[in-house]
């Protein structure tokens, strides 16, 4: 049975104009086109194909990959709609970088944040060691500095040096203005740690710059204009845990001195490190997964109180760790490939 245009496109919810559309692009050509007044025609068959092309057309798939979709099996489809998928996951978070400083530089003399200067202390003391050293390529610079995010509900410190991630969060006693994102060199704000940690709040504003007020004094620090790496993503990319453990950190931290890697035999009432050391854990799941040393030591020395929770996905993906004591603070840190 043949169905007019009109017919169709009620059926698979499409436009005429879309359809005369697709028709011209040679993506759904009708079944039959009458030859004395053109009218399109078109066979419920078609339907699938129609749909299917709908709904790529919904998530705004270009039209040569939609091509390339209406004729490839449900698994290339898959592939194809995932990768258009993060590159529009990538496209929005530049976007919202870039309208956020664009309302930053606009209205940043609007933007304040007073916070606990003992816990403004903490978190730069915990954030700026995860920058990598200042490097003079323009990835070397973005990774010497902290990204500060300030909103009304949290100010959110972040570092990393591609092989660790440390996101501190900290919560204003009180906000003023619109919302800002801002890099500032780890090793300036490292300097006034002490600084903030003798005052009972400090005050930050931005102002084209970064200036924290603690009473009668305050202290300027410069900004980085640059894109920093979509720390975010990374987060949300992460999948449940398959292994969670919770062992005494000192104590970890003290047998991973001077070693290069280690191997962690993780199950649920024990952390092993070859047959000379074992210690007492509780936890979920089982695991061998590798670590250098110094990279894991970094994330503990970081964390506060006498446990330590370490979250494993899978030994090649990157491994949250976690103070038991402290859940504004959070480390990434990458494993590394054990041989044999």
């Amino acid at each position: 049975m043949r169905l007019t245009i009109s017919e169709f496109a009620r059926l698979v919810g499409l436009a005429p104009s879309a359809l005369r559309f697709y028709d011209d692009c040679g993506l759904l050509p009708p079944a039959e086109v009458d030859a004395t007044n053109g009218y399109r025609y078109y066979d419920k068959s078609q339907q699938p194909r129609a749909r299917l092309l709908r709904d790529l057309r919904e998530i705004d798939l270009p039209l040569p990959d939609v091509r390339l979709a209406l004729d490839a099996s449900p698994s290339e489809v898959a592939d194809l709609v995932r990768a258009h998928l993060r590159t529009l996951e990538a496209k929005s978070t530049a976007t919202r970088t870039a309208a956020t400083r664009l309302l930053t530089n606009l209205l940043s003399q609007k933007t304040t944040a007073l916070l606990g200067g003992p816990e403004l202390a903490s978190a730069i003391r915990q954030v700026t060691p995860t920058a990598a050293p200042p490097g003079e390529e323009d990835l070397g610079l973005v990774l010497s500095c902290v990204l500060i995010e300030l909103g009304p509900d949290e100010v959110t410190f972040v570092a990393t040096d591609r092989y660790r991630l440390a996101v501190r969060t900290v919560r204003p006693v009180e906000f003023g203005g619109v919302a800002a994102r801002l890099l500032v060199r780890a090793d300036e704000l490292a300097q006034v740690s002490r600084w903030a940690a003798a005052g009972d709040v400090v005050r930050v504003e931005v102002n084209g710059g970064l200036t924290l007020v603690r009473g009668e004094e305050s202290r300027e620090l410069q900004t980085v204009d640059a894109e920093y790496p979509a720390y975010g993503q990374i987060l949300d990319g992460l999948t449940p845990p398959a292994c969670r453990v919770v062992v005494d950190r000192l104590r970890l931290l003290d047998v991973l001195a001077g070693r290069d890697v280690v191997a962690l035999d993780i199950d649920q009432q024990s952390l092993r490190i070859g047959d000379e050391v074992k210690l007492d854990a509780i936890g979920t799941g089982s695991v061998r997964i590798g670590f250098t040393a110094s990279l894991l030591a970094a994330a503990l020395e970081a964390s506060v109180g006498p446990d330590v929770l370490l979250e494993i996905c899978e030994p090649a993906r990157p491994v949250v760790v976690r103070s038991a004591d402290q859940g504004t603070f959070t480390t990434l840190v990458m494993p590394v490939r054990l041989d044999g």
